[in-house]
C-alpha cells in the first residue's frame, strides 16, 4: 500500500469520532481538504508531504502519539507531523512562540502542509457579519481575526521557502487572496475542486 493511503486510513480511523466545530461535519473532511489542497491546489506530489497532511492532526487531537507514527510511517512523516503538534500544556502566548520557531525549524514540506492547513481554516470562516455600530463596515468576529492572523504568520514562516520551491510560492499566492477577501468582507469561497 503507498504511503499516503496507509495514512489515509490510519488517519480516518484515529479521528472517528471527532468533527469540525459545527458539531456535524466529520473531522476527517478537513483532513482530506488538506491532502487535496496540498495536491491539487499546491502542485506538491511529494507522498511523504501528503502523508503529513492527512496525519497533521494526529498527534495533537488523538491518542496516536510519535511513537506510532514513527513505526508506521518513518522518522520524516512522524517528525514532520510533530513540529505540527502544540504544545497545549503551555500558556497560549508561549505555546504560539515555540510552536512557530519549530516550525521554522522543520523542513520546506511542513511549512506547506501549515500552508494548506490554514487555507482549509480560512476557508471555513463563517459569513462575516455587519456590525451596526460601525457605519456600515463589516466587522470581523475574533475567530476570523485568528484564522487570518495565524495564516499571516504561517506565510511569513514559508516565505524563505518560496524561492526554491513553486508550490510554496503557489501556496502563497493562493492563501493571500482568501486573506484579502475576509478582509473585504467577503467570504473565502473554496473552490469546486477543493471542497470537502
Amino acid at each position: 500500500m503507498p504511503l499516503w493511503q496507509a495514512a489515509v486510513a490510519f488517519a480516518f480511523r484515529a479521528h472517528r469520532h471527532q468533527f469540525r466545530k459545527d458539531g456535524a461535519t466529520p473531522y476527517s473532511s478537513h483532513l482530506m481538504r488538506v491532502v487535496l489542497t496540498v495536491t491539487e491546489i499546491f502542485g506538491c506530489r511529494d507522498e511523504e508531504v501528503i502523508a503529513i497532511a492527512v496525519l497533521h492532526d494526529t498527534i495533537e487531537d488523538t491518542t496516536t502519539d510519535y511513537d506510532d507514527l514513527l513505526e508506521r510511517f518513518g522518522k520524516n512523516v512522524a517528525d514532520g507531523v510533530a513540529a505540527l503538534t502544540k504544545n497545549m500544556a503551555m500558556e497560549e502566548a508561549a505555546r504560539e512562540a515555540e510552536y512557530d520557531a519549530r516550525l521554522a525549524k522543520a523542513s520546506w514540506g511542513v511549512r506547506l502542509v501549515k500552508l494548506a492547513d490554514s487555507y482549509d481554516n480560512l476557508c471555513d470562516i463563517p459569513n462575516l457579519r455587519v456590525d451596526p455600530t460601525l457605519a456600515g463596515r463589516k466587522a470581523l468576529g475574533p475567530s476570523t481575526e485568528r484564522a487570518i492572523a495565524r495564516a499571516r504568520r504561517a506565510i511569513a514562516l514559508a516565505t524563505p521557502d518560496a524561492a526554491q520551491h513553486q508550490e510554496t510560492r503557489t501556496a502563497i499566492v493562493a492563501i493571500s487572496k482568501l486573506i484579502d477577501s475576509g478582509d473585504s468582507d467577503s467570504r473565502p469561497h473554496r473552490s469546486k475542486r477543493s471542497r470537502g
